[in-house]
């Protein structure tokens, strides 16, 4: 029987370094995309795929991600005095129920396996997602919904893959892949951050997966791996062969909101979608574009 998929971690203790001064008393994951934080759309991307309960790994300064959540009664309290109905309800629309959202504490940044070791009390026996929110995607089915459902069907272990140019393989994890029906990919094994030549794909692993609980065992291990950090490819790649592990090719565009170009740029297309944002910036850009 595959247990249902409730539980999401986000890995948020990130220095966000590449967007200094900005990120110097702010946490990176609050930084907007139109005019939404990073986090949100990772919360919200997780809710529409039927996750209730979130545990963000957070480290110091973060405290701001966790209040965007709670109940701002004065704030609300003044949009509702001066009937700013539409505020209000974007405020509503982004409140998480009493209980649902935890914090865990990554002292040392040790890599993301480490992190997602720290949340091992709120994981329990659970299958569980991880968002990134460095990684933004715009799709018409949200990623992660599109991971919960392959999941209902596969069980085991599915993460959500791009293809990515030949010589930028040593960036990611990569796939090595048993067979290929063109959306769903069975996988032999992982690499983190190959070599061009030695890559067995160029399959790339973004910042959307659903595990099941054996990986904290492994974790726990605290193996080094590439960048003498704890690598959750490295775990991962243990399960191949004792649980489903499948690579999704989802549907959509994918923004690495970690670095400022793609920032950017996610900014533009998010923008572009928006019924009324859409039409002021398409009359703008031209403007830019030809300068």
């Amino acid at each position: 029987m595959i247990k249902p998929l409730r539980k999401a971690v986000l890995p948020v203790a990130g220095l966000g370094t590449r967007f200094l001064p900005a990120t110097k008393a702010m946490a990176k994951e609050m930084l907007p995309v139109v005019d939404k934080p990073l986090i949100q759309y990772a919360v919200e991307e997780a809710r529409a795929a039927g996750i209730e309960q979130f545990c963000m790994v957070t480290g110091r300064g973060k405290t701001a991600l966790v209040e965007h959540f709670d109940v701002a009664f004065e704030l609300e309290a003044t949009l509702r005095e001066r009937g700013k109905t539409a505020e209000l309800q974007a405020l509503h629309d982004q409140q998480l129920p009493p209980g649902a959202i935890v914090t865990v504490r990554q002292q040392v940044p040790l890599g993301l396996g480490h992190a997602i070791w720290c949340a091992r009390a709120f994981i329990g026996d659970d299958p569980f997602a991880i968002l990134l929110p460095d990684d933004l995607v715009l799709a018409e089915t949200p990623c992660m919904k599109q991971l919960a459902d392959a999941y209902a069907q596969t069980g085991g272990c599915v993460v959500a893959v791009t293809e990515v140019p030949r010589d930028q393989t040593s960036r990611y994890g990569i796939l090595d892949i048993e067979s290929d029906d063109g959306r769903l990919v069975a996988v032999k094994g992982l690499v983190e951050k190959p070599k061009p030549e030695v890559a067995p794909s160029n399959l790339s692993i973004i910042g959307r997966y659903v595990l099941v609980p054996e990986v904290i065992g492994y974790l726990a291990r605290m193996d080094r791996g590439a960048g003498n950090e704890v690598q959750l490819t490295d775990a991962m790649a243990r399960l191949i062969g004792q649980v489903p592990f499948h690579g999704l090719r989802y549907e959509g565009r994918r923004f690495d909101c970690g670095d400022k170009v793609g920032f950017l740029e996610a900014q533009i297309a998010f923008a572009l979608k928006r019924p009324d944002l859409g039409p002021a910036v398409r009359a703008f850009l031209p403007k830019y574009i030809d300068a």
